[in-house]
Parts: C-alpha cells; structure tokens; sequence
C-alpha cells in the first residue's frame, strides 16, 4: 500500500480544492455550500519521484448531530487512521473559529505528524495574518493559496520529507467495478458489505454518496477497485450544481470502470432511469450486471420469483438479455459475493478473442441459416469477417453494399454470435465494411 496523506478541517476552508491542486485534477467536487464533500475521496498523487494517496475528507463538525454530521465525523476519524500525514486545513481569509480549536483538540492528540496548512492566503497581507493559527499548537504552518497553487510547492516538499518510505510495487491491472443505479438501492451497503468495512456512509437519506469513492478488495487472491457512485436521478430533477457534479463524476465512472453493476431496489422496480443508465454502460462498451437489492425485503418468494423479476427488466430491454441478473441483499450480505465472482465471469467473456478462421466458418454455417437478402435486385454478401479487437469486442465484417444491410439482420447475426459464443454480460461491436 501507498503512504497516505489525509486532509481535514472545519467545512468550507478549501479542503476539496487542496485535494485538486495536489492530485493535479478536479477529481473531488469544489463548491461553496456548507459541507458538500461528505465521504472519503480518495486520489493518487507525486512529487519528486514519491507516489502517495490522499484522501479528502468531509467537514468535520463536532458539535452537531444530525445523521449526515455524525457520518462524517467517523469519516474524518477513520482517514486519520489511515493517515501518515495529516493536513490541517483553516481559512486564512476569516481567521481562527470555534470549530478549528475543536478539530485541534483531537488532532493535538494524534502521534502522527500534522501540518498546519492555511488556505486562501492569496495576498502578503493574509500570509502575515496566518500567523495567528500557530496558537492552535503545531509547529508546522504552510500558508498557500489552493486555487493559484501559491505555497503548495513548499507543502508537498515537507509532506515528503515526513512520509514512511515506500518501495514501489509492480502493479497489475486491476478491475474496476463501478456501482451504479438510482440514489438509495444499497450501492454503498454492497460495498460496505463486501469489503466489511464502514468506508462508506449509509443513511436511509437518498443522495447522500455524491462523490465517486474507490474502494480496494481483495477476495479469493484477487483484487479489485470497487467504485461506489453519487445515485443517478432524473435530469429533469438535477437543479443543485452540487448533484450536477455528481452525475458528471458517476459518468466519468462508468467511461473508467471494466464492469458497470447497475443496482435495482427490488421493492421499487425497474424505471426509465435505469434504462437510461444501462444503455449509457452500453455505449461505453462496458461489461454489464443487474443487481436486484433488498431480496430479502420480498414476500412470498417462490421458484418462478427470480423468472419474473428477470422478465421485468429483458421485456422493458429486450436487446439487453445478454446481461445477467442476480438476486440478493447487501444488508444480510446474502449472495453478495456472486457478484463478484459474476464480474470476474463478464471481464473474461470480454476478453474472448474468436480466431479468425474459426469466425468465417460461424459465418458460413449463418448464413446458409439464413441467407442474405437482396437489395435493388444485388444479392448482398458478406465475404469474411474477423474480430479485430477484445477488452471489448469488436468485429469487422467485409462485405458489398454495407449501407443495405437491414437493420435486422445486424440483430440476427449479433444473436448467433451470442448463441455461439456467450459473450455474457458484453456488448458487442459490428463494423461492416465495403469490400
């Protein structure tokens, strides 16, 4: 594992911006309303030959309450944790507030080392007046400006110098598996319940996720990056910059992953929604999973239940019945890890390459099948086809007159190719082209 630098403070001091400007990409969301990062984020970082992670954290409020608050606050304590370098961040704008003397108390308490670092000092005049911060009890104190990067140059410096060493480890290529679906089906529950571990907040809140948050795992000696999204609503019901944001990050997700697990709430069904969102996956050639949560919450299960969950989905996309499906409850951590071991079965079928001679035999037999039609009195045909690419498939075929080929025939020769090899939970990619 990398060494880990976490970022905390008081809401609204920059924290997320620092995030930006250190991992040098706007990965974290960057707003000025009160408390908009909310879980962990965590991002990759480098600096004079040094890789590191870094996590932002949401704002730490210690005195208040609410469900949200109090999640957050067992989000800052476990970053700290994690950490091997700390960032204390304050506002060099408004100066030394209540909160930041209650963030101190706790952090004061900490062994591992913390630096000071006093965002927004855009101006020399600031940067003396950040002074005043040294009376919360650390020795180190960075003043920098996040958003022209003033400062952050001597920063990342020190947080080097005060990180455990690391050697560099081969890394392989490791799945991503990003979970998406509408806000409250449970995504942040099944990946709680797979890695066993409360880095996720969980309310019964929708939208609390708003952040795409990556999570590692390794399960049965293999490893994979879980991916936990902001809920997709409805366009029409994206108003808040803030859920704009998030809708942008989950769509980031779903271009990055290797396999995209859309999450249904087995008690609410199957909407336009996540047909839109299915369908996006499908654009971006990734492979594909349905996931029916809150199995449990189902009454008078019997034999033909899952048939007829199954139905619901294959009749409302019935160009998507290559998708498996499965059934369980990330609550009572029923049949989770199948869904682990579905994803390892779809990232193997999109690695599937046909050789091309066996391909122009499936052609062959296909069409004697069913014959070409004719077009403007020209018989089409199709002369040979090979698969040019896997991790995902794609297939040209070479032919006379592509632009006459019916649409569904397109389908019939994506079904026999289904029916012959699989490609479970994959889309697939025809290009026909002129001889």
């Amino acid at each position: 594992m990398l060494p880990t630098v976490s970022i905390v403070g008081r809401p609204n001091v920059g924290k997320s911006t620092i995030f930006n400007r250190l991992v040098g990409e706007r990965q974290a969301i960057v707003h000025d309303e009160y408390g908009v990062t909310r879980d962990r984020h965590y991002g990759d970082s480098y600096w004079n030959g040094v890789d590191f992670n870094i996590i932002d954290t949401g704002g730490y409020l210690p005195d208040e309450l609410d469900t949200i608050t109090v999640g957050v606050r067992e989000q800052v304590l476990i970053a700290i944790e994690e950490s091997d370098v700390i960032l204390f961040v304050v506002d060099a704008k408004t100066g030394i507030n209540m909160l930041d003397e209650s963030v101190a108390q706790i952090l004061r308490r900490q062994i591992k080392p913390v630096l000071l670092v006093a965002n927004k000092a855009d101006n020399e005049g600031r940067r003396l007046e950040a002074s005043e911060f040294y009376s919360l009890g650390f020795d180190d104190l960075y003043s920098i400006s996040a958003i022209s990067g003033t400062g952050t140059g001597e920063l990342m410096d020190r947080i080097i110098e005060l990180l455990p060493d690391h050697e560099p480890e081969q890394q392989e290529n490791i799945p991503k598996l990003a979970f998406i679906g509408r806000p409250n089906v449970g995504k942040s529950s099944l990946v709680n319940a797979l890695v066993d571990d409360e880095r996720c907040i969980v309310t019964d809140i929708a939208g609390t996720t708003r952040d795409t948050i990556n999570t590692y795992l390794s399960f049965n000696d293999k490893e994979y990056t879980l991916m936990d999204t902001a809920g997709l609503r409805k366009r029409v019901k994206v108003k808040e910059n803030i859920e704009f944001y998030s809708t942008v990050r989950t769509e980031k997700a779903i271009r990055e992953c290797d396999v995209a697990v859309l999450i249904l709430d087995a008690e609410r069904g199957f909407d336009a929604q996540d047909k839109r969102v299915l369908r996006q996956a499908e654009e971006y050639n990734k492979g594909l999973i349905i996931v029916w949560n809150k199995w449990d919450l189902i009454d008078d299960k019997d034999t033909h239940t899952v048939r007829e969950f199954e139905k619901v989905v294959y009749e409302a996309v019935p160009q998507m019945d290559y998708i498996p499906i499965l059934t369980i409850s990330a609550t009572n951590k029923k049949r989770i890890h199948k869904v682990l071991e579905l994803c390892d079965e779809v990232i193997e079928e999109r690695k599937k390459q046909i050789s091309t001679s066996e391909l122009n035999d499936f052609i062959e037999k296909t069409l004697h099948k069913r014959p070409l039609p004719m077009k403007r009195g020209r018989e089409l045909k199709i002369q040979y086809g090979s698969q040019v690419k896997a991790n995902p498939p794609v297939f040209k075929f070479f032919m006379n007159s592509p632009q006459d080929l019916p649409a569904n025939y397109r389908r019939y020769l994506e079904n026999q190719i289904r029916e012959t090899y699989k490609f479970t939970g994959v889309p697939i990619t025809m290009v026909f082209k002129q001889k």
